[in-house]
């Protein structure tokens, strides 16, 4: 006798259906019900932000872990705000529903199209910040897919709080009651129950640390776009401006320390270290940042404590810097190809032809040429949102938006043809 399913997988049966008919709906829906339905949810955001504030009140005073997580769950108005413009933003994008990608006729005379369509129904897995949520309903109905939700449970509240917002304002609108569903408790089981629910997620998204995309990958019986760990690396080259160099760095690591643009690695050409990098140690240090150096950038800065073998391989989404000096730019190259998680990788430098050579033969993600690698997001990139950095030989790669979750389907138009 067949033991009785546990009781998340026949949830996740329950919600995989509703989501199922509704993403068939959204599909079908023109390009103006669903702009309008994200501008309904960024001012049901609005008009909600004392509730998710309060919200995350409630998970802020149950947090224990580090200050750059907890700035990762941390919302204020200003956060709020930013979600619900992030939606307005997504609604202003072209419809990526609405392309012919290509289109030829044959010798016989039929005319065949190629033309973008949802993939289906989306399940989103994510931890600490709560505006993931909300980044992911924008894209998953711009882009006309259903979409499970599944939050860390630090931030379970909050998540609540957005998405009961949201499904206000969509529902408002006359979106789909389900097109957007949340995970109903914190009960890890869920997470197991969305990666085997084959027939009814098509493609799960994993948006957090390196176990979480680990565990993902190992345990899902549907497809998965991993979220790439940031293990970002800055080169600056000798023929960098030092005033620029000292700036986009100190941003690059310090603006925010906690999320995956972050850089972890500064890679210093051994032509300037001795007269760069005291500079570049004294300005981190000032705005509070801790070193890992190797040991020619501590003969530079003997203050400096010295990098275990595995720093350079830690993403520490925290206020440390690993440091090495490196003999040119195939060296940085080299570095980065063994240590990188190829998320987002940047050179400073004012010689054009290394730079082009540098950002030609990374295999990152993103490439970033005299910018801070912070710049590696969504919103930076004219998407309104994003649902991850994705990386991999055989998917997308880079920042993902309503674009890049669509697939294709032909359309085949005859005279009247036969097949000899």
């Amino acid at each position: 006798m067949n033991a009785e399913p546990d009781i998340n997988t026949q949830i996740m049966a329950r919600m995989g259906e509703a989501a199922r008919a509704a993403a068939a709906a959204l599909a079908r829906l023109p390009a103006e019900r669903r702009d309008a339905a994200l501008r309904q949810g960024a001012a049901s955001l609005r008009q909600a932000a004392p509730a998710i504030i309060a919200a995350n009140a409630r998970d802020m005073a149950g947090f224990t872990g580090t200050a750059a997580f907890g700035d990762r769950l941390l919302l204020n108005a200003a956060r709020v705000e930013a979600m619900a413009r992030g939606l307005e933003e997504v609604a202003a994008l072209p419809d990526p529903l609405s392309r012919t990608l290509a289109e030829w006729t044959r010798p016989n005379g039929l005319k065949i199209s190629r033309i973008a369509q949802p993939l289906g129904v989306l399940g989103m897995i994510y931890e600490s910040r709560p505006n993931v949520g909300a980044d992911a309903a924008a894209i998953a109905i711009k882009s006309g897919n259903g979409l499970v939700l599944r939050g860390g449970s630090e931030s379970f509240h909050s998540a609540a709080a957005i998405h009961a917002a949201l499904r206000a304002g969509f529902t408002q609108a006359g979106l789909p009651d389900d097109a957007v569903q949340i995970a109903p408790s914190t009960d890890r089981r869920f997470v197991a129950a969305m990666l085997t629910a084959s027939g009814y997620i098509d493609l799960i998204i994993p948006r957090g640390g390196k176990g979480l995309v680990e565990l993902v990958q190992r345990e899902a019986r549907v497809p998965v776009l991993a979220h790439a760990e940031g293990l970002n690396h800055t080169y600056i080259h000798a023929a960098a401006d030092f005033t620029m160099a000292r700036e986009i760095l100190a941003n690059a690591k310090m603006r925010r320390t906690g999320i995956c643009g972050a850089t972890e690695t500064l890679l210093l050409d051994s032509a300037i270290a001795p007269a760069l990098l005291p500079a570049l140690v004294a300005d981190l240090a000032a705005l509070g940042c801790a070193f890992r150096a190797d040991a020619p950038a501590r003969h530079i800065c003997p203050e400096l404590p010295a990098a275990a073998d595995t720093d350079f391989d830690t993403e520490w989404l925290d206020a440390v810097l690993n440091i090495k000096i490196v003999n040119g730019v195939d060296a940085a190259l080299a570095h980065i190809a063994r240590h990188g998680s190829e998320h987002t990788d940047a050179i400073i430098t004012g010689d054009a032809e290394v730079a082009e050579y540098f950002l030609g033969a990374l295999a990152s993600a993103v490439g970033m040429w005299n910018a801070s690698t912070q710049f590696c997001d969504g919103g930076e990139f004219g998407f309104g949102a994003e649902i991850g950095i994705a990386t991999g030989r055989i998917h997308a790669r880079g920042p993902i938006g309503p674009e890049q979750l669509t697939t294709f389907r032909y359309v085949v138009r005859g005279t009247g043809q036969v097949r000899p």
